[in-house]
């Protein structure tokens, strides 16, 4: 187990990718802290790890709020007595609506969970890891790279999600912090799916992949554990797409 022993937090992980890293890093031996606004769905996750003979437990967080974000650390910290792995996971999408038309309370909502609750966690985290060095992983997106039309709020937090991930890396390195990222292409989650209920657009979805198939939430969470790990010791600033080429080909 190439985790084993090591504390890990990880936002929004009631579901999708989240739940699935949860489960996944658990798997690799980390004591893992499911942070989440969905109390009855993060509960759920922690339980699954305990049931399959993990260690875990639910800590509800608002990643919009710091405060709510620096209580996550500090609970874990008192719970297990360190922090080793930080994923900045939790993020939500904006309805699709013209720049033109995007009502500012929505750019603000998105931007407030995708960007400044990345922000939120590397700093809680970082000043928590300063003595013993860790790794923070952040979730980005290839629409951090490329725009589509109709989603300027989500296209704006993950592009930011980017440059954190290397600025943070840059500060924290003398603390001998880590400072990574996945870039997941479309994957089948909640965000995305109402398109499964139109089959032309959602084999549009697909074509979107160079195999012509969506991910699957566990496909980024060995992804994930990858960067959290030894394995990935020399791995520092870094994006890594987990988006079966998306981001490489022109549409």
């Amino acid at each position: 187990m190439r985790l084993k022993d090591r504390v890990a937090i990880v936002t929004g992980g009631a579901k999708g990718i989240g739940r699935a890293s949860a489960l996944e890093l658990a798997r690799e031996g980390a004591k893992v802290v499911v942070g989440d606004i969905d109390r009855a769905e993060g509960e759920r996750t922690a339980f699954e790890i305990v049931e399959k003979g993990g260690t875990a437990r639910f800590i509800h967080a608002d990643t919009s709020d710091y405060e709510s974000v620096e209580g996550l650390v500090k609970e874990t910290i008192r719970s297990f007595g360190r922090l080793d792995i930080m994923f900045n996971n939790a993020g939500i999408g904006n309805p699709p609506v013209s720049v033109l038309d995007m009502p500012p309370e929505e750019y603000h909502r998105t931007v407030a969970v995708n960007q400044h609750g990345v922000f939120y966690g590397i700093k809680a985290a970082g000043n928590a890891m300063k003595e013993k060095g860790g790794v923070i992983i952040n979730t980005a997106s290839v629409y951090g790279f490329f725009a589509d039309r109709r989603h300027f709020p989500y296209h704006a937090s993950k592009g930011a999600v980017v440059m954190m991930t290397k600025a943070a890396a840059l500060e924290l390195a003398r603390y001998n912090i880590r400072v990574v990222a996945v870039a997941p292409g479309l994957v089948d989650t909640e965000i995305v799916a109402p398109w499964k209920q139109r089959p032309d657009l959602w084999r549009t979805v697909e074509k979107a992949q160079m195999r012509g198939r969506v991910a699957k939430p566990e496909e980024v969470a060995k992804a994930v554990a990858f960067l959290a790990s030894d394995d990935a010791s020399f791995v520092n600033g870094s994006v890594l797409f987990v988006d079966d080429g998306a981001a490489s080909f022109k549409r």
